[in-house]
């Protein structure tokens, strides 16, 4: 039997290839009262093996960025569309990001960020519902109906993209400090000057 037990997904068999190739269910982490949520594709195999998203070199790509834009990896939450690795690290395929997107809608209504931001085209076309040019729409912030609620996204490259393509890492660095900057604004003090 299915089902998620606060931010956590137990006993899933929906998506037979996946039940087949995965080690885990690997579940979001960080806080669960984070201001920003970023979600990323599927995990691979060191976030199978680790149970843990974002780990190997994309992970220290996005985790040099947090760092660089004043946050440590405990202060957001990451997840993805998809928790269980694809076979071969394929794409998940639209039934299987369907099967999951409860989970990913049911997180991130409990977690209820400022913002949410997407690691790559596939979770950005998958929240937004439309096709997604990253590159040029990188750092742009978008509202999108998830799960019932208007949410705020902003799309972002792969972590990934940078290590194949050198010229995405200053884009991808602005783009988690624009985000940084953005939680702050919205989730602190900083208001005020509104009134």
């Amino acid at each position: 039997m299915d089902h998620m037990d606060g931010l956590t997904v137990e006993g899933c068999e929906r998506c037979p290839d996946l039940v087949a190739s995965r080690s885990r269910i690997v579940d979001g982490v960080g806080p669960a009262d984070a201001d920003l949520v970023f979600v990323g594709e599927a995990p691979g195999a060191n976030e199978d093996a680790e149970g843990e998203p974002f780990v190997g070199r994309s992970g220290d790509v996005l985790d040099d960025a947090l760092r660089d834009a004043g946050l440590a990896r405990d202060d957001v939450r990451i997840t993805n569309c998809v928790r269980c690795r694809p076979p071969d690290n394929r794409d998940p395929t639209s039934e299987e990001l369907e099967n999951c997107r409860g989970y990913l809608e049911a997180e991130i209504d409990l977690l209820d960020p400022e913002l949410i931001v997407t690691l790559g085209k596939v979770p950005g076309e998958h929240l937004l519902g439309r096709d997604v040019a990253v590159t040029s729409e990188a750092g742009d912030i978008v509202e999108a109906e998830i799960g019932g609620e208007s949410r705020r996204v902003m799309l972002c490259a792969h972590p990934a993209a940078t290590l194949y393509d050198p010229s995405q890492r200053d884009p991808f660095a602005e783009t988690i400090r624009a985000a940084a900057e953005y939680a702050a604004d919205e989730g602190g003090q900083s208001r005020l000057g509104e009134f």
